[in-house]
């Protein structure tokens, strides 16, 4: 058996110079240092173990020094020992915070805020400085000050120092490469960016105010630049929030938002981990960009990351708002996270009280859920979509609204429709219009036979549909301009041709000379006198192929482009043409009657286009 052996002068460079990606989050590790100096004082006082007013009203402090490239971070907590240096500065990976854990575990909630894992995010500061310095009081006046000191060799100086107050200052000597952290601009981005919530106050130079020194004068003065809300709403009871609370606290953090959020999730959990956050619904409507900087992760008040990719399901990536969590487990460098069981059961812990309140909406108020519909579907159809449990969670709740803006469940529709929609083989046909302008007569086909017709417009219908009709095995999706509404819903009714078999033989192949019978399959059908005669469709699943394969980015590769060509056989113009002995105006009618088909699938929309179609074919007839 053997020991690895590893030396300062190994591992310092490594630690310096590779532990963290990004160089500015030195910052964020002094001062998350700092916090738990003074958390660690406050619940010394909370124990009994100090009088509570050596604890005052604690803050930290960032200065900059220009003139001598040093920027200092100082603190009122409770501050070390010269053996305490020892112990938690010149022994790399020993964590002060997680040995007070340690010890106090057993006591109360307050340690609960404590930051600190590694005992490694001092040495972030020798990313950016050339030299260090530690100037701290213990809290234990007994103990006389210390200053520490290093240039970023593992050779370091130690000594006594006169210093009053209990608390540490740290004092960066800037290197020339990272000049950038001694402008004011860019120390105060990086305060808002990851110390915004932290939980004591961080003092960043001063501001003016106005004081009223009587009824008739003011006076203007400086007081502390506090940058940090240290109980933002996420921490708090949601018993002791109101609306406006959290309307504010949305502003807070997206203050170029301009929309109020449609309504809010408050989380807050205590087993079998911690976690509180919340979560804001924005006003979507078919909007399905999947932004991940839109949900904010911290850890005890510390931002950790925009990107949530395996705390929070995807479909909930189109949500806004913070995930706190002491129990998420992180890499070394708190930049991500790492692969852990936790993660799953946070994730699913997440998922449920979105269902819950989704349900809550709909069973109190469903008017007002109907009204948000167009604005959450696509999060509910895209949980649908990836999420089992979810499906199964709101399945009676997603809406399907018809043409005329009135919303059904799915049973409720189902239920209405069953009788007179159900098909000769016992399948219950759903039609729906994903743009009611541009299927306006198709729509209107369908009502003159008495049936219902849903909107189903969002991006993720074609994959919604594919869901449903594997889920429910009774039922099939139609667009209502997929085919003639007789094909689509077939009765046992038979219409009677008024062509003779030769007659179609010869209309087949009239129609096939004079028609690219590579884009179109032509299909001669027994229908009413009065429907179109010529009608194009799109199949149904050639069509939903398509929509599914364009919205995944793929294209239309390896499914052909066609249309069908649906021909009414028993349309007065059919017999025109068929009767016509000039064979130039045949053509001429064959092509007139694809042009009027064309316009009705394609170019002009609503109810003008019936009419004019109608219009135009009953023209052909009379001349």
């Amino acid at each position: 058996m053997g020991t690895i052996n590893v030396t300062a002068e190994n591992i310092f460079p490594i630690i310096k110079k590779f532990l963290y990606s990004d160089h500015e989050i030195f910052l964020r590790e002094l001062i998350s240092n700092a916090t738990d100096a003074t958390l660690k004082l406050r619940a010394l006082a909370e124990f009994g173990e100090i009088p509570i007013e050596q604890l005052g009203n604690p803050k930290i402090e960032i200065k900059i020094n220009k003139e001598k490239n040093t920027l200092h971070i100082l603190d009122q907590g409770i501050g070390m020992t010269e053996e305490e240096i020892e112990k938690y500065i010149n022994q790399i990976a020993f964590s002060g915070a997680s040995e007070f854990l340690n010890k106090y575990k057993n006591q109360t909630d307050t340690t609960h805020g404590m930051i600190g894992h590694f005992g490694l995010g001092f040495y972030s500061s020798f990313m950016v400085s050339d030299k260090v310095e530690i100037f701290s009081q213990s809290y234990k006046k007994e103990f006389p000050a210390v200053h520490w000191s290093c240039d970023g060799s593992p050779q370091f100086s130690l000594e006594i120092q006169d210093k009053k107050e209990h608390g540490t200052e740290i004092v960066l000597h800037i290197n020339e490469d990272s000049k950038e952290f001694l402008e004011e601009s860019r120390i105060l981005e990086l305060l808002n960016k990851y110390c915004k919530f932290m939980p004591i106050p961080i003092k960043f130079g001063e501001r003016e105010t106005t004081k009223k020194i009587s009824e008739d004068k003011e006076s203007t003065i400086k007081i502390d630049n506090i940058i940090n809300d240290t109980t933002p709403a996420w921490t708090k009871q949601p018993s002791t929030l109101v609306e406006d609370d959290y309307q504010k606290f949305y502003r807070v953090l997206y203050p170029s938002q301009f929309e109020d959020p449609l309504f809010w999730i408050h989380l807050n959990i205590d087993h079998p981990f911690h976690l509180t956050g919340i979560l804001f619904f924005p006003k979507l409507k078919n909007h399905i960009e999947i932004q991940k900087d839109k949900i904010q992760l911290y850890q005890n008040q510390v931002f950790v990351t925009d990107n949530v990719e395996n705390i929070v399901p995807e479909f909930l990536h189109l949500l806004r708002g913070v995930i706190d969590s002491p129990d998420i487990p992180l890499n070394v460098s708190r930049s991500y996270l790492q692969s852990d069981a936790s993660v799953k059961k946070i994730s699913g812990y997440i998922t449920r009280k979105v269902a819950d309140k989704l349900e809550s909406i709909f069973k109190n108020d469903r008017k007002d859920f109907e009204r948000k519909w167009e604005d959450i579907k696509i999060i509910i159809e895209y949980g649908m979509l990836s999420e089992a449990k979810f499906f199964d969670r709101v399945k009676k709740i997603a809406l399907y609204p018809n043409t005329e803006g009135i919303f059904y469940t799915f049973d409720e529709f189902t239920e209405k429709i069953k009788e007179i929609q159900t098909e000769k083989n016992g399948k219950c046909v759903y039609l729906y219009a994903s743009n009611k302008e541009a299927q306006h007569s198709s729509i209107q086909s369908a009502k003159e036979k008495g049936y219902e017709v849903i909107l189903l417009d969002s991006p993720l219908a074609p994959h919604l549909i594919q869901k449903l009709e594997e889920e429910y095995k009774d039922v099939s999706f139609s667009r209502v301009d997929s085919d003639h509404i007789d094909n689509i819903i077939k009765k046992e009714e038979n219409i009677i041709s008024k062509l003779s078999e030769n007659e179609k033989k010869e209309l087949k192949k009239l129609l096939e000379s004079n028609i690219d019978k590579h884009k179109f399959t032509i299909n001669l059908e027994n229908l009413n006198s009065k429907v179109s005669p010529f009608i194009i469709t799109i199949p149904e699943l050639m069509r939903r192929m398509k929509e599914i394969r364009q919205m995944s980015g793929r294209g239309m590769l390896g499914i052909p482009e066609g249309y069908n060509l649906v021909v009414n056989i028993n349309h007065e113009l059919i017999q025109r043409i068929l009767s016509e002995s000039d064979e130039v105006r045949k053509k001429q009618l064959i092509e007139k009657s694809m042009e009027l088909a064309l316009i009705s699938q394609n170019l002009l929309h609503g109810e003008r286009l019936s009419q004019f179609v109608s219009r135009s074919f009953n023209e052909l007839i009379e001349k």
